[in-house]
């Protein structure tokens, strides 16, 4: 055979190969030079990031709540007058310390006030475990003999074995009655008698 002709046939051999390579990576009937979109739901594609972005920035809707134990500063964000700043104070607060575990926590991180609590309520959730209460230290003990005639129903709790009944019978008696005249008339006071008023005698005393 000629070589004019072996590079002839050799031409069109590779013009149907090339054909047929086309076909399989073209789907039939697209354009020559069409250009595939990717699908905008590709994890991580600008159109995901975009609609996060926009998701985040969205105020909260009524009745929807943000859980500050576990949430993120962009999403503690949204609440009510928090910011993004605010928002990193919190989460730097819950690391430091662990979850908040309430409401009244929150007055702890700096920047959180009785008013911002009172915003936040409706939309702040909390799935850490409530923090337990300190125990109350006892009142001290008031020193030296209390008044019976100036001392309040509160100074009054303090005395021993005088609890909030007793202390508010001692103010109505001595309202009803006038001044104490010694420690004695306490004797008379409805649930205290003499011998409570007895010991009582060192540490309530008329001036």
């Amino acid at each position: 055979m000629p070589s004019e002709h072996r590079a002839v046939l050799m031409l069109l051999l590779l013009a149907v190969g090339g054909q047929g390579i086309r076909y399989l990576l073209l789907r039939p009937g697209e354009a020559p030079g069409g250009v595939q979109i990717l699908a905008d739901s590709r994890r991580g594609s600008p159109m995901a990031h975009r609609d996060s972005a926009v998701q985040l920035a969205r105020p909260l809707a009524a009745g929807e709540t943000v859980d500050v134990d576990r949430a993120g500063a962009q999403e503690l964000a949204r609440l009510p007058g928090v910011g993004p700043s605010l928002a990193r104070k919190i989460v730097a607060w819950r690391e430091a310390h662990g979850p908040f575990g309430g409401l009244p926590e929150l007055d702890s991180v700096p920047g959180i006030g009785p008013g911002l609590l009172r915003n936040l309520a409706a939309h702040a959730a909390f799935s850490g475990p409530p923090r337990p209460v300190p125990p109350q230290p006892p009142a001290p003990a008031p020193a030296g003999p209390l008044d019976l005639n100036a001392a309040t129903a509160q100074e009054l709790d303090r005395l021993p074995g005088i609890g909030p009944a007793k202390a508010r019978a001692i103010v109505a008696w001595r309202e009803a009655h006038g001044p104490f005249r010694s420690g004695a008339d306490l004797a008379g006071v409805p649930g205290i008698g003499p011998a409570l008023a007895a010991r009582l005698q060192n540490l309530a005393a008329v001036r």
